[in-house]
């Protein structure tokens, strides 16, 4: 895909309805625009088909327009929750098409590791912010980070969401929670088949997934912290690493 214009949204795949499978929203029929391209590199990527740029002959450069049409043709005409993904989303032009959704009743969410802020996070109405931990081998910056919270000028429903693989994981969550004490935190076992594959029936390590969830539940449980919840995804019980669901 080359030749992308500014205005254009630069797309891996757009989805559903379908459940919301994990966070805040969990289990809430969900249309997904997932865009591609991520500043990122997380070792333990389950989306690589909308960070690696080995894969942008499937990303499509659409208008807002277009973007629009397709998430009304999916539901039906009926408004609903519309997330948008990636990759990091943040890197896209999303404002026009939250506003024009708005306008017929739909609503919009976004999960981003909060590297870059755009000015158009005060129109979501839902922001997910999912600062990175050692396991994903990136470096947060929190100026950043706080620059996109500033942009929300609270006024998206604003949390804070944790993968979670091991005590050094939750120990970044723990601090990172800390200087966001008013934002709700939710938690979530990291899901590793490693390594992240193109396969749709490749297996999942769902008992690993378990086991760590049980750790993390205790962990909450046993250090009185108890503001966390702590949510599986809920997909990959149901479908695995599969895309599109």
């Amino acid at each position: 895909m080359t030749n992308v214009r500014s205005d254009e949204i630069r797309v891996s795949e757009i989805f559903g309805p379908t459940i919301q499978g994990e966070g805040v929203l969990i289990g809430l029929p969900t249309v997904f625009v997932r865009s591609g391209g991520c500043d990122y590199r997380c070792s333990w990527c389950d989306s690589l088909h909308a960070v690696e740029s080995s894969y942008r002959h499937e990303w499509h450069a659409m208008s807002t327009e277009a973007v629009w049409q397709e998430i009304v043709r999916l539901s039906r005409g009926e408004a609903v929750m519309v997330s948008l993904s990636g990759g990091n989303p943040a890197i896209q032009p999303f404002g026009d098409l939250i506003g024009r959704g708005h306008r017929n009743g739909y609503r919009f969410a976004l999960e981003t590791q909060g590297s870059i802020a755009r000015e158009w996070f005060a129109e979501l109405d839902v922001l997910v912010l999912s600062p990175k931990p050692p396991s994903s081998g990136m470096e947060t910056d929190w100026q950043a980070f706080d620059v996109c919270l500033r942009m929300a000028a609270g006024k998206p429903q604003t949390v804070l969401k944790f993968v979670v693989f091991d005590e050094a994981d939750y120990a970044y969550a723990r601090a990172a929670a800390a200087r966001h004490p008013h934002l709700p935190v939710y938690l979530q076992p990291g899901n590793h088949t490693p390594p992240p594959s193109d396969d749709k029936d490749a297996p999942i390590d769902l008992e690993g997934v378990m086991e760590r969830m049980r750790w993390l539940v205790d962990a909450t449980i046993e250090d009185g912290w108890f503001e966390a919840r702590v949510l599986p995804q809920l997909h990959v019980l149901i479908w695995g690493n599969k895309r599109g669901v």
